[in-house]
């Protein structure tokens, strides 16, 4: 290649060339790379504070860093050298020294590249999820502090894969314990329930007692699916269970027992004896002290409830705005027409839904309500459509072209309540705490639909989980 036309290119002709270098590296796995001490120095004030501190470092053409790793140094070098690094050269064998290094020689800049690389790599290719080997890695590399920018992005995609389809040996205890840890009472996505978290912790700590303990815990506790499919637990006395309880205790703390069910623990956990007893009595407080508990079964923002409070921006109209991770959906100056935006999570089968909606800011007409998915056009307004059910803020509803009056008018700041009853397929709403009627007249509803609202512009709603008063 011909020098002169780009800088990086011919900067890169300079890394590990022993023609152009004055200074050996010698790294923690002894491998060694050839630098110039000049560009090294000229990039880095640790550099710089090391190879011209008067000391020998100062004279001798070696260096040694026993705390960095090969793979780490060498992507310092690429970035000290062209103030760049190519993505493709960050990879789950090495993001976590890159990380580290970065650190270990102020390169924050850096770091924030290792982090948003990271985290593309999870968009593009969520299926290849190897988040729970690099937690594993990174725990043991690094200080586990709360401005750790990586650990962090570790943890929130960690938290959001189901515990039990993560295979054991993927995720060490060490790196289950700062998962739990970090998610532990803290308002966060999680996407596991709670009785699930102990199975896995408790299955992992078997498996590093030994074999036999690994396939008697796999057998005692079944996965919450499974014992929906009434599948009968037989107790049987687990011979090591005294050291698997020893292993299971740097994990014990960070388990809160109270959001699994009491059957679950009379009839499965407690018969282990691998947990105090202590624990399960504690629990049976808590429910008669507050007449059974309301706790979630899954800590933090259950993902389901997470991806149920989003709006979705493939399913959206052409002309609205999503802000706020998901939270705010907004129509700009160009969005003159009613255009509609649906939430992720489909709601189906039994049960009962609620959410509320802030009408931060109307646009004449503000509609919100639920939508089917079967021939539903977002580019025109919700209620006109057989598969849209809305509710409007003149008080009116909605759907097939047919309105008739409901409630009072609301204005900019209301907040509505979308009641849903699967069992029923019936709908109801709420404005700002007053609820009213059962709308009838939608009587069996689809058994699948979708959080909806329907908006032009200056409109800004506002998703929520729903709020009791």
């Amino acid at each position: 290649m011909t020098k002169g036309y780009s800088l990086e290119q011919d900067l890169r002709l300079l890394i590990n060339n022993p023609k152009y270098s004055d200074l050996i590296i010698l790294c923690e796995d002894e491998k060694k790379f050839h630098a110039c001490r000049a560009i090294l120095t000229a990039r880095s004030e640790v550099f710089d504070r090391l190879l011209y501190n008067g000391m020998k470092e100062s004279y001798e053409n070696q260096i040694s860093f026993p705390k960095i790793n090969s793979a780490g140094m060498e992507i310092i070098l690429e970035y000290t050298y062209t103030g760049s690094v190519k993505e493709e050269s960050l990879t789950r064998d090495n993001i976590i020294e890159a990380f580290y290094a970065a650190g270990y020689f102020q390169l924050t800049e850096l770091q924030n590249f290792v982090v948003k690389t990271f985290e593309n790599s999870l968009e593009k290719n969520n299926a290849e999820n190897y988040s729970p080997e690099l937690l594993s890695k990174a725990v043991n590399t690094m200080s586990l502090t709360e401005d750790n920018s990586l650990l962090n992005s570790l943890v929130e995609a960690v938290a959001n894969i189901p515990l039990n389809t993560i295979e054991f040996g993927r995720l060490s205890i060490t790196g289950l314990q700062h998962l739990l840890s970090c998610t532990y009472e803290k308002e966060m996505t999680f996407a596991t329930p709670e009785y699930e978290v102990f199975r896995y912790s408790a299955i992992l700590a078997a498996k590093q007692v030994s074999n036999d303990a690994y396939t008697t815990l796999m057998e005692q506790l079944p996965t919450l699916e499974q014992m929906d499919n009434s599948i009968q637990v037989k107790n049987k006395f687990i011979t090591d269970h005294q050291k698997i309880a020893k292993e299971l205790e740097p994990l014990i703390r960070f388990i809160d027992f109270r959001r699994i069910k009491g059957q679950i623990l009379a009839d499965v956990i407690d018969p282990l004896e691998i947990i105090s007893p202590k624990i399960i009595l504690d629990v049976y407080r808590h429910i008669v002290r507050v007449n059974n508990s309301d706790l979630n079964d899954t800590r933090g923002i259950p993902k389901k409830l997470k991806m149920m409070y989003v709006w979705d921006e493939k399913a959206c109209g052409s002309n609205l705005i999503i802000k706020d991770d998901g939270m705010i959906v907004e129509a700009p100056n160009n969005c003159n027409s009613h255009q509609n935006v649906r939430a992720k999570m489909a709601l189906e089968n039994k049960g009962i839904f609620e959410w509320d909606i802030i009408i931060e800011k109307s646009c004449g007409c503000a509609w919100v309500g639920v939508c089917a998915s079967e021939n539903f056009d977002y580019e025109s307004f919700a209620g006109i459509q057989p598969t849209g059910w809305v509710l409007g803020s003149g008080g009116n509803y909605y759907n097939s072209n047919n309105s008739k009056d409901y409630c009072p008018p609301f204005d900019d700041g209301a907040k509505v309540t979308v009641h849903l009853d699967m069992n029923k397929r019936t709908c109801a709403f709420s404005v700002n705490g007053t609820k009213y009627r059962e709308i009838t007249e939608w009587n069996n509803l689809p058994p699948k639909l979708y959080l909806v609202a329907s908006l032009r512009h200056p409109g800004r709603f506002r998703i929520l989980p729903y709020q009791k008063v």
